[in-house]
Order: structure tokens, then sequence, then C-alpha cells
């Protein structure tokens, strides 16, 4: 089926997560709509891990399409090597103030 001018961002299989909804977990892309009449609307249907079912805008044309809504595609890389996000350790201590600064200036009382 032609895209008839709309510019996709979800297909048929696509795996996907949602940025704000991570407890929905992922999600397969099980049905997509696009209409044939001019003007129309393009949706797809997506199956998350909580086992409900959300239906999307799919025209990144549109400022309804679920990419600017936090839906997240999986590309074929990610899905091979897993995760990118970089886990930071513990964060260090920051110096203690050395003496012959700020503290010992002041004047006591």
């Amino acid at each position: 089926m032609g895209t008839n001018g709309f510019r996709l961002y979800l297909r048929l299989g696509d795996s996907v997560t949602h940025r704000d909804h991570r407890e929905w977990g992922e999600g397969t892309v099980v049905e997509e709509m696009t209409s044939t009449v001019p003007g129309g609307t393009c949706l797809v249907r997506i199956k998350f891990e909580d086992g409900r079912q959300r239906t999307f805008g799919n025209d990144l044309d549109s400022q309804t399409c679920c990419y600017y809504f936090g839906v997240r595609k999986f590309w074929a890389d990610d899905l091979l090597e897993g995760p990118t996000r970089v886990r930071r350790g513990p964060r260090q201590a920051r110096i203690a103030a050395r003496s012959g600064t700020r503290d010992s200036t002041r004047t006591r009382q």
C-alpha cells in the first residue's frame, strides 16, 4: 500500500518504546492505517508489554505524530547491540575548602 504523500515514522512490526511511560514496556506495531482520502489521517496501533494497545498518529509532517509524543523506534543496530545508555558511577565528593580561604578571613564575634 502506498503512503499517499504521508511521511511515515513507523511500519508494521517495528519495535518501540515510550520515552515518558517506561512502565508500558516495549511495544510492537500491530496495525497500520493510512487514509486514501487527501487530508486524511495516518495511524498506527501499538501493543505494549503491559497488555494494552494504544493508537497514535504516524505522519511526521503532523504535529500529532507519535514521535513528537515520545514514541521511539528501536533501530536494527539497537536491537543487536542492546541499550546504548551510559551508566555513570557514584558522584565523587567535592573537595573541601582549603584553609586560608574564605573561612579564615571572616571576623569572629
